[in-house]
């Protein structure tokens, strides 16, 4: 059985109940016990590096993961290697890490989970990836966020979530996915009316109806995305960095926040996302270990041309309603050093810096602050003063061929920033790519702060708010780096894949 007839039958079920809830035939959280297990969302993998990655799955019952490892489509010169039991404290989830491959090379995988008495076992569910090399290969890989957010969730009269199979056709190597991987505070309605009058039809499971607050609510929000075939054919076949931002919780959260929302019947934001943390974890394909105290941040190299930081701008950030003069708090004192450290000490051409939140577009929160540019004028203050330390050092310490990539703001453009602009002259220029939403509202243009000296080069931008992805105005990010030269090209593309927008950057 593979990933594609799973998923097809998933969508025509869903089809068959029309844009109501999947009641039947999605399995819930609550494990079944006995028989032969079942692999109920696919498989996938992530944080790839030059000898494995982590390879993810979900079982209906408690079972073992099993994964047959080859170079070789036919698996017959493979090995096996045993992995974790699939149990009800991780949801059926389960996830390890791949080693001992050799670098630059196209690994086949395959997955099934076999019964506790080792006895019968799951169809298997197949997927590759690409190791990352070591030399001076060419690199390509996509990035965007937003998924299922502002009411747009899998409709399958479109085929579900296109933009998936879009950035698939562009085989990158791997996807950088920039958060708001899920809309936990996002219902779903069955049906939506469109201002042309069409109706977009969502398929809707009982975690998807409410806002999430329990573990398993959390769950249902990873849960549901998966059930889209194209999500999970593009799982299969390319490997994730994965980060998250404020929608894997609530919207515009920070720790310690108590909601004033009546859909909440928990008001404490560090509960939530305790809640939501754990299910992040479970349905991504993070290593832990990797990151610097096991939550979100963590660097990668890919070849000798790339090396991809991620950033969390989201659990160490002070309160939105922090005065926005003073000296604020986005990355935190320890990833701020580690950030800067890692760039100093990089030997990749291209330092990729995976950012959750712009640099220099003003997101409000209400009459607060979202974001890192505070709105105003003049020398950085708030979030910005933290930012303008970490661009102040690398321009101390000579870092060059830094570039910022995001998503959050769902909307596409190319900003560059330079100091002969800004209120400060002690950074050196560089350019931040925004691309997004993969399948979610579109809106924008946000204004730009001009604290850092920021130019739009180029937005695309929807003619109001909200608009579905009917609509066209989705969109991803696609980075090729050329082997030989180290030259980058940046391409902005619209859900479908065709060029918005393009630069190639020469290394300084």
């Amino acid at each position: 059985m593979t990933n594609e007839q799973v998923s097809r039958r998933t969508v025509l079920r869903a089809g068959a109940v029309g844009a109501g809830v999947l009641a039947a035939g999605t399995p819930g959280f609550a494990l079944a016990a006995g028989g032969r297990p079942v692999l109920t969302h696919g498989v996938q993998t992530g944080d790839v590096t030059t000898d494995g990655a982590i390879v993810w799955t979900r079982a209906d019952r408690p079972s073992r993961m099993l994964v047959e490892v080859a170079y070789d489509d036919d698996f017959r010169r493979s090995r096996l290697v045993r992995g974790p039991l699939l149990t009800p404290e991780t949801g059926g989830t389960g996830k390890l890490r791949l080693g001992h491959l050799a670098p630059g090379r196209t690994v086949h995988y395959r997955v099934t989970a076999e019964d506790l008495d080792g006895r019968v076992g799951s169809e298997a569910l197949t997927g590759s990836f690409r190791t990352a090399p070591t030399g001076r290969e060419d690199v390509r890989f996509t990035w965007s966020g937003d998924v299922a957010g502002q009411g747009w969730g899998i409709n399958p009269d479109i085929g579900g979530m296109t933009a998936y199979r879009s950035m698939l056709a562009r085989r990158p190597d791997f996807f950088l996915h920039s958060g708001d991987t899920v809309y936990a505070d996002g219902p779903l309605a069955e049906t939506v009316t469109l201002p042309d009058g069409r109706v977009w039809r969502n398929i809707v499971t009982p975690e998807k109806a409410k806002v999430a607050e329990t573990l398993d609510e959390y769950r249902g929000q990873f849960a549901y995305n998966m059930l889209d075939e194209n999500v999970r054919a593009f799982a299969a076949r390319v490997p994730s960095v994965v980060q998250w931002d404020d929608h894997e919780v609530v919207n515009n959260w920070y720790p310690g926040e108590i909601l004033d929302l009546p859909q909440y019947t928990e008001k404490r934001v560090d509960v939530l996302a305790a809640r939501a943390f754990q299910a992040f974890h479970e349905w991504q394909p993070i290593d832990e270990r990797r990151a610097v105290d096991g939550r979100v941040y963590r660097s990668f190299t890919y070849g000798r041309h790339v090396e991809v930081f991620v950033l969390d701008m989201r659990t160490y950030k002070d309160a939105n309603d922090s005065p926005r003069d003073g000296q604020g708090v986005v990355l935190g004192a320890r990833q701020a050093r580690w950030l800067v450290d890692g760039l100093t000490r990089s030997k990749a051409t291209w330092k990729v810096v995976a950012a959750d939140l712009p640099v220099g577009l003003t997101v409000p929160d209400g009459a607060d602050i979202e974001g890192v540019a505070n709105g105003l004028p003049g020398v950085p203050g708030g979030r910005e003063h933290e930012l303008a330390g970490v661009l102040r050092t690398l321009a101390r310490r000579r870092v060059r061929n830094v570039v910022w990539l995001t998503a959050d703001v769902h909307y596409t453009a190319a900003h560059h920033y330079s100091p002969d602009r800004a209120a400060v002259g002690d950074f050196d220029p560089f350019w931040e790519f925004v691309s997004g939403p993969l399948h979610a509202g579109a809106f924008g243009p946000n204004t730009l702060d001009p604290t850092f000296g920021p130019e739009a080069v180029f937005t695309h931008t929807p003619p109001r708010a909200n608009t579905s992805p009917l609509e066209g105005f989705q969109h991803f990010g696609e980075v090729h780096v050329d082997g030989r030269s180290g030259a980058l090209t940046v391409w902005l593309r619209d859900g479908q894949g065709a060029d918005l927008w393009s630069t190639t950057l020469a290394p300084r």
